[in-house]
C-alpha cells in the first residue's frame, strides 16, 4: 500500500487562500484520487477528485473555489483553495477515490478559517 502525506494547512481568515500537498510514497499511484475533509460531529466528506485523465470533480460548495491538480512525475497532488470561509475549516486527507483503493489514511493538515 502507498502512504499518503498531506500537507499545506494553516489559519487564515475568511477570503483568504491555501495550497494543501498530498505526497504519495511507498510506490506509484495510478488510479482516480480525492481530498476528503473532515469535521467534528460530520462524517468525512469527498471535497474534489481527480481521475487519471486529470478530469476534475468537485463537490457543490467548493466549485468555483477550489482546484485539485497533479504532478505525476513528482507523485503529488496539490488541492488550492481560494476565497476560503469557516465552513472550510476541517482536517483535509488524500486518498484514492474509489473505497476498493484505500490504503491507511494519513495524518491530513488541518485548514481553520477564521471569520
Amino acid at each position: 500500500q502507498v502512504q499518503w502525506v498531506e500537507s499545506g494547512g494553516g489559519l487564515v481568515q475568511t477570503g483568504g487562500s491555501l495550497r494543501l500537498s498530498c505526497a504519495v510514497r511507498g510506490g506509484t499511484f495510478n488510479r482516480a484520487m480525492s481530498w476528503f475533509r473532515q469535521t467534528p460531529g460530520k462524517d468525512r466528506e469527498e471535497v474534489a477528485s481527480i481521475n487519471t485523465s486529470g478530469i476534475p470533480w468537485y463537490e457543490g460548495s467548493v466549485k468555483g473555489r477550489f482546484t485539485i491538480s497533479r504532478d505525476g512525475a513528482r507523485n503529488m497532488y496539490y488541492l488550492q483553495m481560494n476565497n476560503l470561509n469557516p465552513e472550510d475549516t476541517g482536517l483535509y486527507c488524500c486518498n484514492a477515490e474509489g473505497r476498493n483503493w484505500r490504503s491507511t489514511w494519513g495524518p491530513g493538515t488541518e485548514g481553520t478559517v477564521s471569520s
